[in-house]
């Protein structure tokens, strides 16, 4: 049955905008006291309220009342919501002048959270992953990439992806689940690096894919991490494995961007430490930009340069990187917020990052705007203005949110 949704008074579909570069707001198109029509979870029109009641006049009304502004559901590309334990002795380190190698060498850092989330059962990961993803849901996020990486070893890395799928069958949400096994390399693994990642190649990631567990990969280049000779090789050989590629690029050091677009990874995250140069590269890329402002927010440290990659001509998403140590907020839309103002990102800008331009990252075309043929995945502020959304920073949360999964 086809189901009417509205009046809002204003609707912004995202429609028509281009998928990389600058964005202006007057660019955006605005539908006022506008409806939408959706059947089977899918958006069939999107159009004034009453033309719309009209020309579908069977159609079964859901009457919102007040003034209300709809934008499409937020993609959130980059997040470790699959993890147990805490870090706020890190974080109350780390505020107190502490290094990263300090706080590691005194037990803290990703080691903590892997040996956390290896203790913890299946069913406790996918519980408490279940609640993550119900808050970011209430929050307008209907899209959420998880990534496993606090298992490190075939075993655990398996227990977190099918904690995830477990919790996936639980929402509305859309779940994107991603292997990140290539985190650090575990303190119990007797060999190098390299042998790491070829022991993920060779033992990992076929029994990834005969259960279905994910189709994408995910490295860490990085000083304390992965360098970029092995991360290459080993994204090349995912890729030949039929593996979709991220990377965590750029965060302290530089290097990984460039990995990033040689691997012809979908996206390259983080982009702290880029300059000039990994800009052009990826602007000139198909690999999508994500910038992390939660982690820079959690780390003290300053932005990735999004007013130059957008400049440039890159696709620039914004994500939460929501997880236990750098990033333990969560909340996309303040995060969003806080970094426009920094880096001086038109409304639109930051829209596009979070909506259609995010699901570019997951290589998903069939999200982030609202038009006829996509999910009708929505979500509705309780204002008359779409500016008053950034403005609030977060604190004005969506009154309503919809999913394909639930509207029908």
């Amino acid at each position: 049955m086809k189901k009417l949704t509205g009046p809002f008074t204003q609707i912004l579909p995202l429609t028509g905008l281009p998928i990389k570069g600058a964005l202006k707001d007057e660019q955006l198109h605005i539908i006022a006291n506008g409806g939408v029509l959706i059947e089977d979870g899918l958006i069939l029109a999107v159009d004034d309220f009453e033309k719309l009641r009209t020309n579908y006049p069977s159609a079964q009304i859901e009457e919102i009342t007040g003034d209300h502004v709809l934008l499409p559901g937020f993609v959130d590309c980059h997040t470790h919501l699959c993890f147990a334990g805490s870090r706020a002795k890190d974080y109350a380190m780390r505020n107190a002048g502490k290094s990263y190698l300090e706080i590691a060498v005194s037990g803290g850092g990703i080691w903590d959270s892997v040996t956390q989330t290896r203790l913890a059962t299946e069913t406790e990961l996918s519980n408490l992953l279940a609640k993550r993803i119900a808050r970011h849901l209430a929050e307008g996020v209907t899209t959420i990439e998880i990534k496993s990486g606090y298992g490190l070893s075939v075993t655990e890395e398996l227990k977190q992806l099918k904690a995830i799928h477990q919790a996936a069958n639980k929402t509305h949400a859309h779940i994107v689940p991603t292997c990140l096994a290539a985190h650090i390399k575990p303190k119990d693994f007797d060999g190098v690096e390299s042998e790491y990642l070829k022991y993920l190649l060779n033992e990992l990631l076929p029994k990834i894919k005969q259960q279905d567990l994910a189709n994408r990969v995910d490295v860490f280049i990085e000083q304390n991490a992965f360098n970029t000779s092995d991360a290459l090789f080993y994204l090349s050989r995912a890729k030949q494995m039929g593996f979709e590629a991220t990377v965590h690029a750029d965060q302290f050091t530089t290097g990984g961007s460039e990995v990033a677009v040689k691997a012809r990874a979908a996206s390259a995250d983080h982009l702290e430490a880029s300059g000039d140069y990994e800009i052009k590269l990826l602007a000139n890329s198909d690999t999508v930009a994500v910038t992390l402002p939660g982690a820079s927010l959690g780390l003290g440290m300053g932005y990735a340069p999004a007013r130059k990659l957008l400049d440039a001509g890159a696709c620039l998403a914004i994500a939460s990187d929501w997880n236990p140590g750098s990033a333990p907020m969560g909340d996309l839309l303040m995060q969003a917020s806080v970094m426009a103002a920094a880096e001086k990102l038109s409304t639109a800008e930051v829209f596009a990052g979070l909506t259609y331009r995010a699901a570019q990252a997951l290589k998903l075309n069939d999200r982030g705007i609202l038009t006829k043929g996509k999910l009708a995945d929505m979500q509705a502020y309780p204002c008359n203005d779409y500016r008053e959304i950034l403005y609030h920073q977060g604190k004005l949360k969506p009154a309503r949110v919809w999913t394909a999964e639930n509207n029908d």
